[in-house]
């Protein structure tokens, strides 16, 4: 007895962000008949992905070295790091080219309801991070919905001696950054306000 190997591709197409069943049909029927040779391409390239991209040593985004493409950067400025959510954050702040200093992702925001400590987000390995490389600026990109001020509320509370700073200028309140146009998150980094002076 076969397995239905088409039902078993819409099905794992569902599992994508935003692609229902209709739409993981018309993707699996797409691959089948009209690309093969490209879905071929996507299956191995999702593989080579699984296998050998993690976690970038220094800041947590995705990568397949030791070290991102950022934090390799000799050409960034080192003294400045931008705290913020998730890998996605970090590739809308870069397609804006407004910032060339260093990050750091948290990979959540605080959330006492759903069980997420500040350990669970690496908070203590930034601190560390932020002494050890002498950063004279902290910015912090989290979102502006109640989790990510609270996340950086805790963050800017236990950083003294630095400059810390938070993105506001132009995202919307509730706004999360991976959905926001690049030239308003350019604004929001050059905008930033500083929330603690000591």
């Amino acid at each position: 007895m076969h397995q239905d190997l088409l039902n078993d591709l819409i099905n794992a197409l569902t599992i994508l962000p935003g692609i229902g069943k209709k739409s993981a049909q018309r993707m699996a029927l797409y691959l089948l008949d009209r690309n093969k040779d490209g879905a071929s391409v996507l299956a191995n390239t999702m593989l080579d992905a699984l296998e050998n991209i993690s976690r970038c040593s220094r800041c947590r985004m995705l990568t397949s070295n030791i070290l991102c493409k950022v934090c390799s950067d000799t050409s960034r400025d080192s003294t400045s790091i931008c705290v913020v959510e998730s890998p996605s954050d970090i590739l809308a702040i870069e397609s804006t080219g407004g910032y060339r200093g260093k990050y750091f992702v948290l990979l959540g925001r605080l959330s006492p309801i759903e069980g997420v400590s500040p350990e669970d987000l690496g908070i203590n390995d930034f601190l560390k991070l932020i002494k050890l490389e002498n950063i004279e600026e902290v910015i912090l990109a989290t979102s502006s919905t109640v989790e990510g001020d609270a996340t950086a509320i805790y963050i800017k509370d236990h950083i003294k001696g630095i400059k810390v700073s938070r993105i506001s200028y132009g995202i919307p309140i509730g706004g999360e950054l991976e959905y926001v146009d690049g030239n308003t998150i350019a604004r929001a980094i050059q905008g930033r306000t500083e929330i603690n002076v000591d």
